[in-house]
């Protein structure tokens, strides 16, 4: 009994090594970095196609539209009173 006891002692000990070891070699410093810098490329392009679809949607709306033709008729206003 002392026996199975010992051995699984053992296996439970050794099972915690190779994890640890695991671990130590999974992620080293220069893997860290490597990780953090494709995180901060992928934030920057998702806030990018964020943006660009937010820009689109402000072009696109109806107040946009309104805004532009109201800028349009006061420069075409002013032009045929300068004129």
């Amino acid at each position: 009994m002392k026996l199975y006891l010992a051995v699984a002692v053992l296996m439970l000990a050794f099972v915690a090594y190779t994890e640890a070891q695991d671990q130590v070699e999974e992620q080293t410093i220069e893997q860290r970095f490597s990780n953090f810098g494709e995180q901060v490329a992928e934030v920057g392009k998702n806030l990018a196609e964020k943006a660009k679809t937010t820009f689109e949607e402000i072009q696109s709306s109806k107040f946009a539209a309104d805004s532009r033709d109201w800028f349009q008729t006061q420069i075409d206003n002013l032009k045929a009173k300068l004129a």
